[in-house]
């Protein structure tokens, strides 16, 4: 099955996005190429970039302290594990410590590395990293893969705690929904959104067999779901097939 993710706050899009490329570092990192290295410096720069926005640590922080509150709510419930909740809760705990005490914005403390922000001024440019343009991390690229690898781990040091944060927001948010089987009749599907509760995230699961593609569109009150289709023109265009599938609202 493929899940698909869709946001409904720009808030949780930042989450995603982010998530998303810390995966994607995490993966390059473990390489030990010079060209998989090269690219996980690209993508500690988009993580940058993505999280230059001046609200984003306070955002997380806000989660954090919601997600604590709602989990201390259950204390005492002899259907929840106590253990467990007390596990999670000294996470939650640990990860707004380690977030709070770093200064500025996600990767501030490698603005002040010089080479650093040489090789992120080129690197948007096509070609601008040949070994003509940055001899020294022409050189770099040359080094042992675990040289490399150390070097990356401790550049990535500072966003750890952003990216431990958004991975237990988000695990929480998408475990708080119900999933419920559903049909899009005549490949569309459209649902009103109950009122007085608000939804963060839709998740979509689809059997890759049935070769579909969802087109998600949403707002605080109605969820559509247009189900395409990809032909031999490379170019989308909707079916008419009634398809069930799986839908999750989670708030």
């Amino acid at each position: 099955m493929i899940t698909y993710e869709y946001p409904f706050n720009e808030r949780i899009r930042t989450y995603l996005r982010l998530e998303h490329l810390f995966q994607r570092l995490g993966d390059l990192v473990s390489r030990e190429d010079p060209l998989s290295h090269h690219y996980a410096l690209a993508t500690i720069f988009e993580v940058m970039d993505v999280g230059a926005r001046a609200d984003l640590k306070s955002d997380v922080l806000k989660d954090l302290e919601k997600q604590k509150q709602v989990l201390n709510a259950y204390r005492g419930n002899p259907a929840i594990a106590q253990g467990v909740l007390d596990e999670v809760l000294g996470h939650i705990e640990r990860l707004f410590g380690a977030l709070n005490a770093l200064t500025g914005k996600a990767g501030h403390a490698l603005t002040e590395n010089d080479w650093l922000m040489s090789i992120r001024s080129r690197v948007g440019i096509p070609g601008g990293t040949c070994e003509f343009d940055l001899p020294a991390y022409y050189a770099w690229q040359h080094e042992s893969a675990q040289k490399r690898q150390s070097d990356l781990q401790r550049w990535m040091a500072t966003l750890v705690p952003l990216a431990e944060s958004i991975a237990l927001i988000l695990k929480l948010l998408r475990d708080s929904g119900m999933p419920q089987k559903v049909i899009a009749n005549g490949g569309h599907f459209q649902q009103n959104l109950p009122q007085g509760r608000t939804f963060h995230l839709l998740r979509l699961r689809l059997d890759p067999a049935l070769g579909l593609i969802p087109e998600i569109s949403g707002n605080r009150l109605m969820v559509s779901i247009r189900l395409m289709r990809m032909q031999d023109d490379d170019h989308l265009h909707a079916t008419t097939e009634d398809t069930s599938f799986e839908l999750t609202l989670c708030s």
